[in-house]
């Protein structure tokens, strides 16, 4: 004779049936979110593959001598799972959740409202080809050459306050008596007159004028207050020295800094990493300031799954590092290429890490 199931049995199954169908379910119900997680580590001192499948190296300088290097100098990527099309499931977010080498962010911080993933990776393209330029610009003015920076419009926003100002092709020569070289440095000044006017001597190529421009308030992504003149800008230069950077399939503005550091390593005598493996991230500009990036807590992990034991990351993510450094890794904060480099040359000699700018002091 059978024995029927306690109730305490049917009920305990019945409840593992209902969660196996609500697990079931949520995988088909989208979501809102997607997962950030380390992507792949380049090395600027190597080589990568090419769009045709060639292996070429990362860095490739003309018109100037070049010296051996060793060690590396990696820069860190992340990479995004799920787009607007097809986002992840929401056991997919569990596990990533609980996973601390991935992030879960809102969908609209990676792929803003009304922007297609083909239009975000074109965005993301001329980002990196900006990057590039800064970066040879801010590398060979360390080393001492001219690169004959010029600040130019793009596009005068219509309905902002230099519209019917300024035109494009225009050259920005100085702002309020500020020589500007640097996208950079308009814009520290645009801040500090804090709504004030502006003046702003132009070249547009038969001649210079002044115009006086007001900026008007707005808001950063933090709520912070900031001041805008309306314009598209990008700068153009003369480099005496001819440098290609390949990396395909990479995007955004984060591996300037690494391109720099790598830039000066080819250019002079000696190692600057002194053979050890340094990795690191940052955006940088012609003046060699170095700006904060996105997930930098998976481009650390990146570099720890990477083998590198030195990490270089911006001052300014440094709230998102503290806390989140894997084991046998030290990072280093920096905020200017100086930094950076005086950094690397107390590793390379094997000096006092312990002595140099960090996070958490």
């Amino acid at each position: 004779m059978s024995q029927r199931p306690s109730r305490r049995v049917v009920t305990g199954v019945t409840s593992l049936s209902v969660s196996l169908v609500a697990l079931v379910g949520l995988t088909f119900i989208p979501t809102q979110y997607v997962i950030q997680r380390p992507g792949p580590v380049y090395d600027t001192l190597g080589a990568a593959l090419n769009a045709d499948g060639e292996e070429v190296p990362l860095i490739h300088i003309e018109g100037a001598e070049t010296y051996p290097t060793s060690g590396d100098l990696d820069l860190t990527t992340v990479q995004v799972v799920g787009n607007r099309q097809r986002t992840p499931s929401w056991f997919e977010l569990a596990v990533a959740w609980m996973d601390r080498t991935k992030a879960v962010v809102p969908i609209d911080t990676v792929f803003p409202e009304g922007v297609s993933t083909e239009q975000r990776d074109e965005r993301n393209a001329a980002l990196m080809v900006d990057s590039q330029h800064e970066a040879t610009a801010a590398a060979l003015k360390e080393l001492g050459y001219d690169v004959g920076a010029r600040v130019q419009v793009v596009e005068a926003v219509e309905g902002a306050p230099s519209e019917g100002l300024l035109s494009e092709g225009d050259t920005i020569v100085s702002a309020d008596g500020v020589p500007i070289e640097a996208v950079s440095t308009l814009r520290e000044t645009i801040q500090q007159a804090e709504g004030g006017e502006i003046e702003l001597v132009v070249d547009d190529g038969t001649g210079t004028r002044t115009v006086a421009v007001v900026p008007e308030e707005a808001k950063d992504a933090a709520g912070e207050t900031i001041w805008l003149i309306g314009v598209t800008l990008t700068t153009e230069y003369d480099f005496p020295v001819d440098v290609t950077l390949q990396l395909d399939n990479v995007g955004g503005p984060s591996a300037g800094m690494m391109f720099a550091l790598g830039i000066i390593d080819t250019l002079t005598p000696g190692e600057l990493t002194g053979g050890e493996k340094v990795a690191g991230t940052g955006t940088i500009d012609s003046t060699g300031t170095v700006g904060t990036i996105g997930g930098i807590r998976q481009k650390l992990y990146g570099a720890q799954d990477a083998g590198a034991e030195y990490f270089l990351a911006p001052r300014g993510n440094c709230g998102e590092v503290v806390g989140h450094v894997p084991d046998g890794l030290e990072v280093f904060a920096a905020e200017t290429l100086d930094d950076s480099l005086e950094i690397l040359e107390t590793i390379a000699a094997g000096g006092d890490t312990s002595e140099l700018p960090t996070c958490e002091g």
